[in-house]
């Protein structure tokens, strides 16, 4: 149970194999988000992720802490990146481990919605139409907000 925040390329197995650790537990969901080539308008040729090291570190701690009492999680992890990433890299790695499948997908998907809104990350983009910075979009907040009215499954 822990977060890991980098400028280095993620190693998504060695990420499932410190999550897992010697028991898999009765089921695991993961998710491994990667720089795209394109955004809504233009083509996008790098990323650049800029955080508040403290702040993002407690953010993450707290949202897998929350996940984790929320759907009775064994484990998790999360592990995200900081710097200049090229097209196809992995920004992002989130894993869960539960009893039930349910639960630890359910884990995945709500650390990942709660991350896009509340994580001090700012993401600057280089693509055909020059730099630009990525502004909050308004369907990451509706996936955030309906967390807040679910219950427990």
């Amino acid at each position: 149970m822990s977060v890991a925040l980098q400028r280095e390329a993620i190693d998504v197995a060695a990420e499932y194999a410190q999550l897992i650790g010697d028991s898999p537990g009765a089921a695991v969901a993961t998710f491994t988000g990667y720089v795209r080539d394109h955004s809504d308008q233009h083509a996008v040729t790098e990323l650049e992720l800029e955080h508040y090291p403290e702040m993002a570190l407690k953010v993450l701690e707290d949202l897998g802490r929350s996940a984790g009492e929320r759907f009775g999680l064994s484990s998790w992890r999360i592990a995200h990146r900081y710097g200049r990433l090229a097209v196809g890299e992995t920004i992002v790695w989130v894993g869960a481990v539960a009893n039930h499948r349910g639960e630890a997908i359910s884990a995945c998907e709500l650390i990942m919605d709660t991350l896009k809104t509340d994580a001090p990350f700012w993401k600057r983009e280089q693509g055909s139409a020059g730099e630009r910075w990525v502004a909050s979009r308004d369907k990451d907040a509706q996936r955030r907000a309906r967390w807040q009215s679910e219950e427990t499954p």
